[in-house]
């Protein structure tokens, strides 16, 4: 798969924006602010459906624009196929395939993106959520189904947090609270759902990682995953991740034990205390957690790794193929070295899209052909 046209409306800084894109290696370049992350952050929704930036849609709206416009033409073997979705300030979202209008969770069944980011440290470094949303966010690629499934999980999780503040308000204690239950059970059946997808995942990305980080860091520090899980008895968000599972044998019965085990307390905090949305993927280098233990650079060949090892995933397993691969303003982050690693691993994905500050910081490997990017505006590519 690769990305031929992308066209932009009030997103972001642009207030209209066109950029034909070619097979293999495409760079942005241009100072920083000027909106070549735009440009990755616009191709790479129609993947996720929400930016590695911004946890809202709503920023990516142009100020003083209502909406946003995002169009890319997909290029699939000898198929086109033509993607719309328009970002709304306030309400949901619009979504078109080849002019026809279609749910906004329909786009990631035509597009497969993975972008790697500096803002991909915080998956190795920072708190649970940077981690379920990595994880999330690749779930949605691997099965797009799974955005919906996500979504119930959601709302449901909202309404039973909600039952539980106002009960802990008028002070009910959590035998006279029958319809609790009803919503235990919906938490049950759609959390069980997405336990089991992570687990999954994180055994099928097990090998991947372990390969990728070898070929960036040129060393095998042994990187593991490893899901905490709060119906297990771990507590992530409160510091404790000391419960794990390997398997999701029994996954079920082990969220109900828990939610009654942590029913008195639920009630009293006012919060669903059990579920993937409290869990935490483990990661480690050298039989050592990567958060508080890892180099800097090590950080880095890990959050690396896990990229290069969904964009492996996803075009085995895939019937797009390739996914876009995009890495942007990666190269400065790193030293010659692992510049020149990266280059030889990413060079024969079929669309490499890169962003960079500074030309001569991407290897010559994939300078292929630049676009530069000031203000907002986008020039004529050039063969360099």
């Amino acid at each position: 798969m690769i990305v031929e046209q992308l066209s932009l409306v009030d997103f972001r800084n642009y207030a209209a924006a066109d950029v034909t894109l070619a097979a293999g290696a495409n760079v942005f370049v241009g100072r920083n602010g000027q909106g070549k992350t735009n440009l990755a952050e616009a191709i790479a929704f129609f993947a996720t459906l929400g930016s590695h930036r911004v946890s809202q849609d709503a920023p990516m709206v142009r100020h003083g624009a209502d909406a946003a416009i995002v169009r890319a033409r997909l290029a699939h073997g000898d198929r086109r196929i033509l993607l719309e979705v328009q970002l709304n300030r306030t309400g949901s979202n619009k979504a078109r395939v080849n002019g026809a209008p279609t749910r906004t969770a329909e786009l990631p069944r035509y597009a497969q993106v993975v972008l790697f980011a500096p803002e991909d440290l915080q998956i190795v470094r920072g708190d649970p959520t940077s981690r379920r949303r990595f994880a999330d966010q690749l779930l949605i690629q691997r099965a797009p189904r799974m955005a919906g499934v996500l979504a119930d999980y959601d709302r449901v999780l909202k309404q039973r947090t909600a039952l539980l503040k106002s009960a802990r308000a008028r002070g009910i204690r959590g035998d006279a609270l029958s319809t609790l239950e009803v919503w235990d059970d919906k938490l049950v059946q759609l959390g069980t759902e997405v336990i089991r997808a992570r687990l999954a995942l994180a055994a099928d990305l097990a090998v991947p990682v372990a390969e990728a980080y070898t070929a960036i860091a040129g060393a095998d520090h042994r990187p593991e995953l490893e899901w905490a899980l709060t119906v297990s008895g771990a507590d992530p968000e409160d510091g404790d991740a000391s419960a794990t599972v390997a398997h999701a044998a029994g996954i079920e019965s082990l969220f109900r034990q828990a939610l009654a085990a942590k029913r008195p307390a639920e009630l009293e905090r006012g919060m669903t205390l059990v579920g993937p949305h409290r869990d935490d993927l483990l990661m480690r280098v050298r039989g050592l957690p990567v958060k508080g233990y890892a180099s800097h650079g090590e950080s880095w060949s890990v959050a690396l790794a896990l990229r290069l090892a969904s964009a492996r995933l996803l075009r085995e397993q895939s019937r797009l193929g390739d996914p876009v691969l995009i890495l942007d303003d990666v190269f400065a982050e790193l030293d010659a070295d692992r510049r020149s690693r990266l280059a030889g691993v990413v060079a024969d994905f079929e669309q490499v899209i890169v962003t960079a500050a500074v030309e001569e910081d991407v290897p010559a490997a994939l300078r292929a052909r630049t676009v530069r990017v000031e203000a907002g505006t986008i020039s004529e590519a050039a063969d360099v």
